[in-house]
């Protein structure tokens, strides 16, 4: 192999980047957290929907450090979106994200050997290492004891361990971080191979290098990578002629040698793991009966084949009820200061179009979409709980179990769990995915589970609509609400139209058998408040950006829409159904009205197409508009909605049956266009998106066909 070259960093005149590598539940983003505290920005990597965490942080003698929280991996070669972004951005392959100066490779004690894979990896590319300890504390009530000193000298990087949760180590890893200014060189990899296997790694090496594709460590890494892969076009670096007959050539050469390189290159460092292991670890002898482990009782009732279910569906149903109960005061709070800032608008700005745009078109729209945030947030909040004590790993387990009955790959709990948030994060990892059909299938059900967008729609119509009365009471506390039983069996509704639809898929279009899941369950620990509440200012923010771009560009065109043609001559009604959006509503009621949506819904529906959230502001801005001025200049939307009423009949338009009926129709439709653009490019092609959005719409209206015929027919709305 070539000798270690210097890694020089020119950090004096500019801030250090630092990236956070590491195994998922490693505590990487703990760390993070603890790190930058509120100093961060979160998006997407440009052309990806990877986010991107980025932080910053002043070390020790005035420079800034600029952090970024690389996703959670176990190896650099790349087989999912995560891991592409991760190797690109250590290759320096990425012009929108610098190569960092220094790694801080995180590895959780108490699994060492696992972790110390990638740091195997990490150390083939070159850039300087920082490996931080975490889970220390644990590994010391197991009674194993880990010597730093010891690591440090087998592994021949800096060591230092933390307890982010509690602060704990925080300032001295600021300073050793700070001393790496001045790191010369990084020591080679200590992994060995065959003599041969090592020769076609040089000669791979040495092309890289010649066709200035990498630098010579990262021409290391790549070539190694690049030999793992079963075809070149695996590689996330451009390969030339050149660098494609040399590999055809050196993968003949393994061949006739009947060399397999991959299984040699993971010998060899799961070889160079153990050693280093035998001598940093101390274990307790233990005893021939060990006692169950504390995580191994608790799993005996977490992943019970009975128990765990019913715990699962409890949990979900607290949360839930905890959302509806705690967020009713921070939203009449926001919907006052919403009515309040309307009504200052009207007070000082004359009659006129410009008044009426801003008090129906932004503060209606945008408003009645910002009131829901409290639920989302502590919805978000909860979930971020139960990741960090280590039960969704558990929960993904239980699922797979269902999963496997349908036909579903068991790799799709994660990207079906993902889809929860969002669809198209979802619907990217299914790269992970290696059965073609299996993928597909995942593809197809995916936007079926009910996703963030659709909460501002649920809690409008629960609120408005569900009558809040006690399902399970015990003296004075009510356990289950009614809104709450409703909203969770929406989320119940999603997963069983997924599961159901994978099944007549795997049956149908798409036969196949879906292989065995194999996943890793990280150990029960004490959830951190702090990470959780920054995960849920994260997602605020998101969602106030969202609010403050697409929905308010929506609201002003609804708004446009509303209010032209004028006809002063005619009353509020007739001026609201002879618009341009009343045109719209009307000429696709027929087809919505036996579903029990009027042509005001329908506008909602069409709007909704950019993104789910928009039926709330839609509606505000429709019902605003068709409504007379108050003197405050705002109205109530939940209000407006269970007072409105059909010209024609007299009756209420919106009743709980169409309230339940609406949701429905949300759980099943396809209302995203950016989920069908995600669909077409994954599945390169428009049948699969044409035929989604089919199905998906034909189940929608199917269903909510018959649950509002069927609710009429007994006297339900």
């Amino acid at each position: 192999m070539s000798p270690a070259v210097a890694v020089e960093s020119d950090v004096t005149t500019r801030s250090l980047t630092v990236a956070l590598v590491g195994n998922p539940n490693c505590g990487k983003t703990t760390l993070f957290n603890a790190l930058t505290g509120m100093r961060q920005k979160v998006g997407n990597y440009p052309g990806v929907t990877v986010e991107k965490k980025e932080g910053r942080a002043v070390l020790p003698g005035g420079i800034t450090a600029r952090f970024l929280d690389l996703p959670g991996l176990y190896s650099l070669t790349p087989h999912s979106p995560d891991e592409l972004i991760s190797r690109e951005v250590l290759l320096g392959l990425r012009t929108d994200t610098p190569i960092p100066d220094l790694i801080l490779n995180v590895v959780d004690a108490s699994n060492l050997e696992r972790n110390l894979y990638i740091t195997s990896q990490l150390l083939d590319i070159g850039i300087p290492i920082l490996i931080v300890l975490t889970m220390a504390d644990t590994l010391e009530k197991e009674g194993t004891v880990l010597n730093p000193a010891a690591l440090e000298k087998a592994v021949g990087v800096p060591v230092r361990s933390v307890v982010a949760s509690k602060k704990q180590g925080l300032e001295a890893l600021l300073e050793t971080i700070a001393e790496f200014i001045s790191v010369p060189s990084v020591p080679m990899p200590a992994w060995r191979m065959p003599e041969e296997a090592r020769d076609i790694i040089d000669t791979l090496q040495t092309v890289l290098q010649e066709e200035h594709l990498l630098p010579e460590r990262a021409a290391f890494a790549e070539a190694v990578s690049l030999l793992i892969q079963e075809n070149a076009g695996a590689s996330i670096v451009p390969t030339t002629p050149v660098v494609r007959r040399v590999l055809n050539d050196v993968r003949l050469r393994l061949a006739d040698k009947e060399i397999d390189f991959a299984s040699q290159v993971i010998e060899a460092r799961y070889n160079w793991i153990a050693n280093v292991c035998t001598g940093v670890l101390h274990r307790p002898i233990q005893p021939r009966r060990s006692p169950l482990s504390t995580n191994e009782r608790v799993d005996r009732v977490v992943m019970h084949p009975f128990w765990g279910y019913v715990l699962f569906v409890v949990i979900m149903t607290v949360i839930f009820q905890s959302v509806f109960s705690w967020a009713q005061i921070p939203m009449d709070a926001i919907r006052n200061g919403i009515g309040a800032f309307g009504a200052w608008i009207t007070h000082h700005l004359p009659a006129g179009d410009l008044r009426d745009l801003l008090v129906d078109g932004v503060i209606a729209g945008v408003g009645n979409a910002i009131v829901f945030l409290p639920q989302i947030l502590l919805l978000f909040f909860s979930i971020s709980l139960l990741e960090d004590t280590g039960y969704m790993s558990r929960a993904a387990f239980l699922m797979d179990k269902l999963m496997s009955k349908v036909g579903l790959h068991g790799k799709s709990f994660i990207p079906l769990l993902s889809s929860f948030a969002c669809a198209i994060p979802g619907i990217m990892a299914t790269r992970t995915i290696g059965d073609r059909k299996a993928r597909l299938i995942t593809i197809l059900v995916a936007p079926l589970m009910s996703c963030s967008a659709r909460l501002p729609v649920y809690f409008l119509m629960t609120t408005a609509f569900i009558p809040n009365r006690p399902v399970i009471r015990i003296f004075h506390l009510t356990l289950l609400s009614l809104p709450t039983l409703t909203f969770v069996a929406m989320y119940f509704l999603g997963m069983v139209a997924a599961f159901f639809m994978a099944l007549l898929f795997h049956k149908t279009l798409l036969k196949g058998v879906a292989p065995t899941f194999l996943m890793e369950l990280p150990p029960y620990r004490m959830p951190s408040i702090r990470t959780a509440i920054q995960q849920m200012f994260e997602r605020a923010g998101l969602f106030l950006k969202n609010a403050g771009t697409l929905i308010l560009a929506i609201s002003v065109v609804l708004w446009f829409l509303t209010t032209y043609p004028k006809h002063p001559d005619m009353s509020k009604d007739q001026r609201a159904r002879h618009s341009f959006a009343g045109y719209i509503g009307r000429a696709i009621e027929p087809v919505i009205a036996p579903l029990g949506f009027d042509w005001k819904m329908g506008i909602g529906i069409v709007s909704s197409f950019a993104a789910r959230e928009v039926f709330v502001s839609a509606m505000g801005t429709v019902y605003n508009v068709d409504d007379a001025k108050s003197d405050n200049g705002s109205v109530d939307l939940q209000q407006r909605l269970r007072d409105d009423l059909d010209p024609r009949t007299g009756k209420h338009v919106f009743t709980p049956l169409v309230a339940v009926c609406l949701m429905v129709y949300y759980v099943l439709a396809m209302q995203c266009m950016s989920t069908i653009a995600v669909v077409r490019r994954e599945t390169n092609g428009w049948k699969w998106p044409i035929f989604q959005t089919a199905y998906m719409t034909g189940l929608a209206w199917l269903v909510t066909f018959l649950l509002y015929q069927i609710g009429r027919a007994v006297g339900w709305g």
